[in-house]
C-alpha cells in the first residue's frame, strides 16, 4: 500500500524541537506536571528491577542533567520519559534500552543542546549490572529490606 502525498510519516521528537526552532516559536509546555517525583520506595525498585532479563544487547546508563531554561528542561524531562528512562532524582534518570536507543537519546540530546546559546551540561553514563548491584542507597524513609531484598523467616 503506498501513501497518499498528503500522508506522512510522524515526526520525531527531534524533528518537531528543530521545526519549532526554525520557526522561531516559543515552546509553551502542556499542563503535564514533569517535576514530580515517585516515592523512594517506587524509585530504589525501579533501580533494583532494571537489571531483571537484561538481554545481550540491552545496556543500563544514567542521564544527568544540569540545564537552566525551565522550557527546555521540561521538554528534555518528557522526551526521556517518552525514551524509557525514569527519574531517580530531579536532575537524575535511569534508563536501560539497546544500545541503538542509548546513542539514538545521545544524538537527540547533543542536537538540541546545539540549538540555542547555553551554558548547560548533559551527561549520559553507562553503567554496568556490577555497578547497579554495588550502589549504596542512602537517605530518609529508605526501605532497607527492600534495597537488600533479605528476607528473614522467624519461626518459633
Amino acid at each position: 500500500m503506498t501513501k497518499n502525498k498528503k500522508q506522512r510519516d510522524p515526526l520525531s521528537y527531534l524533528h518537531k524541537m528543530l521545526a519549532i526552532k526554525r520557526a522561531g516559536i516559543s515552546i509553551r509546555p502542556a499542563n503535564v506536571e514533569v517535576d514530580d517525583l515517585d516515592s523512594l520506595n517506587v524509585r530504589i525498585e525501579k533501580i533494583l528491577g532494571i537489571q531483571q532479563n537484561l538481554k545481550s544487547t540491552d545496556m543500563i546508563y544514567f542521564i544527568m542533567y544540569d540545564i537552566e531554561d525551565d522550557k527546555v528542561r521540561r521538554q528534555i524531562v518528557k522526551y526521556l520519559l517518552k525514551k524509557g528512562a525514569f527519574r531517580i532524582q530531579k536532575s537524575i534518570f535511569m534508563a536501560r534500552s539497546e544500545r541503538a536507543l542509548f546513542h539514538e537519546i545521545h544524538q537527540a540530546l547533543k542536537t538540541i543542546s546545539e540549538l540555542y546559546e547555553n551554558s548547560d551540561s548533559i551527561i549520559m553514563v553507562p553503567v554496568s549490572t556490577d555497578v547497579v548491584n554495588n550502589m549504596k542507597l542512602m537517605g530518609a524513609n529508605v526501605d532497607m529490606e527492600l534495597v537488600t531484598k533479605n528476607k528473614n523467616t522467624l519461626i518459633i
